[in-house]
């Protein structure tokens, strides 16, 4: 017999009352359980009487489907798409990405040089390693192939939709669900899409423009941004500038010295260059892994070693973003040092390049063979600010003009973190809430994942995603096992809609306020961290370690959220249904699956594996 049949047999076999009133001398009649004719219960005792009407097709261990949309597919959207459906029942996932293909900066960026600023054996999941990178710093195109690769492997391409840009977000009270305006980009057509839940994964450098220097659309000769690298121009021989001194400026300085004729660098503000992130020592030269070595690695053990004696550094150095902290003095004091050597053949460049703020306040950068080349005689390096463009070049406000056949914009993206389309709910708009002169003024959130007042909307490698130690994978990989605990809660529970209470936004933000302050990004300093402005409170790093951000997304704070409920009955237990699991009457499931050998069981761990539930199994 079905589970259905039996429930409304069991109801449907005690005497009904006809008149649909309680008789209080033979019974009372429950008006909130129905038998399978409709009619209500009748008992042979007074019992209280229920308001709640029960759902008898509903089991405990039902969950209803999820409609989730992922907007971006870059490293977070792509593990995105290979956790949620694991661990996630009944979702129904959606990832809309702009690009013709997955992999996000990695198959954006294309300029000479671009490559991973730290070791490619810790910049991968840890689920799916690489064993076989071939550089021990692997070159963008190798990382944008891993990530398409392990996109291929866990059937992530099932789930995106290529060539589709989500252009506008809007919050639907009445129908409690996000409506999404997304643009095929090979047809044109935009469509309107409807989700229980959106993740915002669109990236920190996902929006690159060029900068607003007046004139600029007056120059005639080769503009580009480093984010739009046009992979057809040959600057062999000819006259370059580029502008800004961030991570891609430091690449691409080097690789044009050697081949244009003439590099002028315009780099107005003075920066630390890195030795290495975690004593990992990069050289301009590719550094490959010998046949040996990466022979050695096909043993999983030996790998495995290897993996964690390389990645337990990147946890390690946390120690070096506290203020007047003593290892942040012997970084500065050796990065000072190493400088000084490498411009030895033109002293006189160290002169504004040293900062005055500490190591760590801006991201580093190891940027090999960039001073190096600040000192060959055909790279000229100038801090005037820049006045206009010219239709043949640059004049910097000294009045000397410039003349150049190409122009390339090292300037970076949307530092602010506002999300490059409008993401609208109860009269607001976090595109404009979050730029510093909006409402908010920073991306206010609760820590980093939702934003009061915008129910159902969550970030995904956004603000406060990372501690300033571990590697960005595995905090990617922690915080959309987060999400799918809160999904698992919400499609189970039979809440239909959950956002953070202000009081602990607030209370996040209180305590940014004061831990920040205790760290060097608090220094003087342009960074992606205050949203390029001093003194703007730091959100692009979460206020405390790798390890401290694992705990706290660890086991989610319900009690820091509000909830709407699927069912109209105002309890919040109608989700408890008939009383029954679907597994109880399937003959095949397991419901003794917490029975093990001894030797297998862990006692940390006994009877909180999510997926193990009596009859949720099959037998074996």
């Amino acid at each position: 017999m079905a589970l259905h049949d039996i429930i409304t047999h069991s109801l449907a076999s005690t005497p009904q009352q006809q008149n649909g009133r309680p008789d209080r001398q033979h019974g009372t009649y429950i008006n909130a359980v129905n038998g399978a004719n409709g009619k209500g219960i009748l008992l042979p005792i007074n019992y209280p009487i229920s308001n709640l009407k029960l759902d008898t097709q509903h089991c405990i261990d039902d969950v209803r489907e999820l409609r989730v949309a992922v907007v971006g597919a870059g490293l977070a959207g792509i593990t995105a798409g290979i956790l949620l459906p694991a661990k996630v029942p009944r979702i129904n996932l959606t990832i809309f990405e702009k690009n013709s293909d997955v992999s996000g900066t990695w198959l954006e960026n294309s300029y000479p040089g671009v490559r991973c600023d730290i070791p490619a054996h810790v910049y991968q999941s840890t689920f799916s390693p690489n064993t076989q990178w071939s550089e021990q710093f692997a070159a963008g195109s190798e990382i944008r192939d891993y990530w398409q690769s392990i996109a291929e492997k866990h059937n992530v391409y099932r789930h995106v939709k290529l060539g589709h840009r989500v252009e506008d977000a809007s919050w639907d009270d009445n129908a409690s669900e996000w409506n999404l305006m997304v643009q095929n980009l090979s047809t044109g057509n935009k469509s309107m899409e409807n989700f229980d839940f959106v993740i915002l994964a669109i990236g920190r450098f996902n929006a690159w423009k060029l900068p607003e220097y007046p004139g600029i659309d007056d120059y005639q000769g080769f503009l580009r941004h480093t984010s739009n690298w046009d992979t057809s121009f040959d600057p062999v021989g000819k006259s370059v500038a580029v502008i800004g001194n961030g991570a891609s400026g430091i690449q691409i300085v080097p690789n044009l010295q050697r081949v244009a004729k003439h590099v002028t660098h315009f780099a107005r503000n003075p920066t630390w260059i890195a030795t290495s992130w975690a004593g990992d020592e990069r050289t301009f030269k590719p550094q490959p892994y010998s046949a040996e070595k990466r022979e050695s690695f096909v043993d999983p053990k030996a790998y495995l070693t290897f993996r964690k004696d390389l990645e337990e550094k990147y946890w390690r150095r946390f120690h070096a973003m506290l203020r007047d902290s003593k290892e942040n003095a012997d970084i500065k004091d050796l990065f000072i040092e190493v400088m000084k050597k490498r411009v030895a053949k033109k002293p006189e460049l160290l002169e504004g390049l040293i900062p005055d703020f500490s190591p760590h306040c801006r991201r580093l950068t190891p940027g090999p063979g960039y001073l190096e080349s600040l000192t060959e005689d055909n790279v000229d390096l100038v801090r005037t600010r820049i006045k206009h463009f010219t239709s043949t070049g640059i004049e910097t406000v000294d009045g000397k003009r410039r003349h150049f056949d190409a122009i390339f914009c090292a300037t970076g993206a949307n530092i602010d973190l506002a999300p490059p389309f409008c993401v609208k709910a109860r009269g607001l708009d976090l595109k404009e809430v979050w730029k510093h002169d909006g409402k908010f003024g920073f991306p206010y959130t609760y820590l980093g994942v939702a934003t009061p007042g915008f129910p159902n909307l969550l970030f995904l490698a956004g603000p406060h995603a990372t501690g300033p130690s571990g590697t960005v994978p595995h905090s990617v990989e922690t915080q959309v096992t987060y999400y799918a605990k809160l999904f698992r809660k919400v499609s189970s529970q039979g809440i239909k809609t959950i956002n953070p209470l202000r009081q602990a936004a607030d209370d996040f933000v209180d305590y940014c306020d004061a831990y920040f302050p205790t760290t060097v990004l608090t220094d003087n300093c342009s960074s992606w961290n205050n949203g390029g402005i001093p003194g703007s409170r730091i959100h692009g790093l979460w206020p405390g370690s790798a390890a401290h951000v694992t705990i706290a997304r660890r086991d989610p704070r319900w009690e820091d959220w509000e909830y709407e409920y699927v069912s109209n009955s105002g309890n919040r237990f109608a989700y408890f249904g008939n009383g029954w699991t679907k597994g109880e009457v399937a003959e095949d499931s397991d419901l003794t699956s917490y029975l093990k050998l001894p030797s297998e069981v862990d006692l940390r761990d006994i009877h909180e594996s999510w997926w193990d539930l009596p009859g949720a199994v099959s037998k074996a």
